[in-house]
């Protein structure tokens, strides 16, 4: 009997052990209102690209994670006060971001896109714009691009309150491209047929990154071999095409291991070699 007690206790006390050891799960935070990157359940949680992503790579890391969903301007003030360890909404990597958080490198590529109505004649360049009744998100950095450059470039500007609604003005006919992000207007043409992606804008193209706090440089090295990872096996790029409905290039960001931890040529990037450990 007391070799049994004993048994036990030891048992007791070796499972207390294993989970004081257990990592704690891993904190992130979305903008869960983004499709198709991360948007509600009807279940009441979020799902998307960046959920799926993220979720994937933590396991990858030997983690659970856990992700809240607020708003995007919430989001970089709550990290940097502790609550979460890095975001999962995409967030663009730029210059001006770049000194007061740390980026991995980019797992997607965004960049300005037009959509047109199936049929229609394409978008090769801006000059095709002349005349023509551009649809925005109103507020957006595509709406704000669009105000600048309409008198240039001799189109007018329909701004809507979702991008939704501006989709459809496109597929009714009342605007002849609708401006936005190239995952959303990707997205947007898996789910109403009659909406085709057209015309890039190459030079607007950035990283979307996972951004840490700064001083996080050893979780930023986890993370960002997580994601490297993912790229090698191809998880990342079956995940884009599953959730924008096309593969990605073989030049994509999806698919390419940058060199050294970050994004070259932004402030907190180390240029120091680091081959991927899978």
């Amino acid at each position: 009997m007391r070799s049994l007690l004993a048994a036990a206790c030891l048992f007791a006390l070796g499972a207390t052990a294993a989970q004081a050891q257990a990592p704690a799960p891993l904190r992130c935070a979305v903008d869960g209102t983004f499709a198709p990157h991360a948007f509600p359940t009807l279940q009441g949680g979020v799902q998307g690209f960046n959920i799926d992503l993220f979720r994937e790579a933590a396991k990858r890391m030997g983690r659970e994670l856990t992700v809240d969903s607020a708003s995007f301007s919430g989001l970089i003030p709550a990290m940097n006060a502790g609550r979460y360890d890095f975001l999962c909404a995409p967030v663009t990597a730029t210059a001006e971001r770049a000194p007061n958080m740390l980026f991995t490198e980019g797992y997607l590529y965004t960049a300005f896109q037009f959509g047109i109505r199936r049929g229609s004649a394409p978008i090769t360049s801006t000059a095709d714009l002349r005349g023509k009744a551009i649809s925005v998100n109103k507020g957006s950095a595509y709406d704000a691009w669009a105000q600048a450059n309409a008198a240039r470039l001799g189109f007018t500007v329909q701004t809507y309150d979702t991008q939704t609604d501006a989709v459809q003005a496109v597929v009714s006919g009342r605007a002849y491209a609708n401006l936005g992000g190239n995952t959303v207007v990707r997205y947007a043409a898996t789910r109403t047929p009659q909406f085709v992606p057209d015309f890039v804008m190459t030079d607007t193209r950035a990283h979307w990154s996972a951004v840490l706090p700064v001083g996080a440089t050893a979780m930023r090295v986890e993370l960002e071999n997580a994601l490297e990872c993912m790229k090698r096996d191809g998880t990342i790029a079956r995940l884009s095409q599953q959730w924008f409905g096309t593969a990605p290039t073989a030049d994509d960001a999806e698919n390419t291991v940058f060199p050294g931890t970050g994004v070259p040529g932004l402030a907190g990037y180390d240029p120091t070699p680091r081959e991927p450990r899978c």
